[in-house]
This record gives C-alpha cells, structure tokens and sequence, in this order.
C-alpha cells in the first residue's frame, strides 16, 4: 500500500534516529493491520520514522526507529535480545547514494513495497524521493520486517531488518 502522508516534510537527518523497544504506540499517519499465520503485526508509519506492534500468544513485541527526543540510544547497528520466549534481532544500515542513485533507488523500493500485500510505505508531499517503507512476512515460525527511511536532502536511505521469534532450544 502506498500513501502520502499529510504532513510537511521537513529536514530531518539519518544521524537524528533512534531506536527503542516496548514503547506504547505513538500517534500513526499511516497504519497496516496484518495477520500473518498467528501473528497480529501493525506496520506504523510516524512520518519519517517507523513502529512495529507485534502479538503472539507468546507475548508482545513494539520497536519504534524515530527522531526520538531525549532518546539517549542512538540507532545501533545491530541488536540481539530476549523478549521472553521471543530471540529478537535487529540490524540497521546507512547508506549515501548520488542523487541520481538515489532517486532510481527510491522508485526501485517504492515500487516493490507498494505493490506487496504486506507492505506500507507513505511518500511526502513536495519530495517525491522522501518517503518510509515497511514490509513485513512470516517465514520458518518467525516475524521478519523490513523498513527503508529516505532523506534526500543528504542523499542517505537507512534501511533496517528485524527478526523475531520463538527461541529455539537444542536437542539433547
């Protein structure tokens, strides 16, 4: 599903995101509601930021990427957690493309999330390049999502995965 947002687009930088888990959900411009086997996900755009709600029986899972302020935990490259029964894994990664890059860049992914039926992604208006995707599946017992955030203005596109799932136990 593909949307524009209604709001301004204003001059945020890659460098100003931050990541967090188990915050309550922050006001939406864009919301996708998905079920995916047992699993109830809530894809969420903030605007150029994301929210994931995630609900299994084996319990709930929120992670926010947005200019959050006062956050003290910038975005990190990477994430290993427990969240009770759940193994989460989160990897993010920055990259600066020329604006020609940039711009077939974007078309590539908007084009690949608008038309994915578990896909969300809200474009600006005034910047046809500035926009936040989320893509979301089920595969082997666990959750996966991606998230692209574009900016621009600075030529960077920050590009997250996510994983969650039951924690597998060895065979004795």
């Amino acid at each position: 599903m593909l949307t524009t947002l209604k709001t301004p687009y204003t001059d945020t930088r890659a460098c100003d995101l931050a990541w967090a888990l188990g915050r309550e959900p922050l006001p939406a411009l864009a919301v996708l509601d998905l079920e995916l086997a047992a699993a109830n996900v809530q894809l969420r755009l903030l605007g150029a930021s994301h929210q994931v709600l995630l609900e299994e029986e084996n319990g709930t899972c929120s992670e926010t990427v947005a200019c959050i302020p006062g956050s003290s935990t910038p975005l990190p490259l990477g994430v290993a957690k427990r969240i009770g029964d759940w193994e989460y894994e989160f990897a993010a990664h920055v990259e600066t493309l020329s604006h020609g890059s940039f711009a077939g860049r974007a078309q590539e992914l908007l084009a690949l999330v608008a038309e994915h039926p578990h896909g969300l992604a809200g474009t600006f208006p005034g910047s046809p390049h500035a926009f936040t995707a989320m893509l979301a599946q089920r595969e082997d017992g666990q959750v996966r999502w991606r998230t692209w955030h574009a900016y621009p203005q600075e030529g960077r596109l920050v590009a997250t995965r996510t994983r969650v799932g039951v924690r597998m136990t060895a065979a004795l």
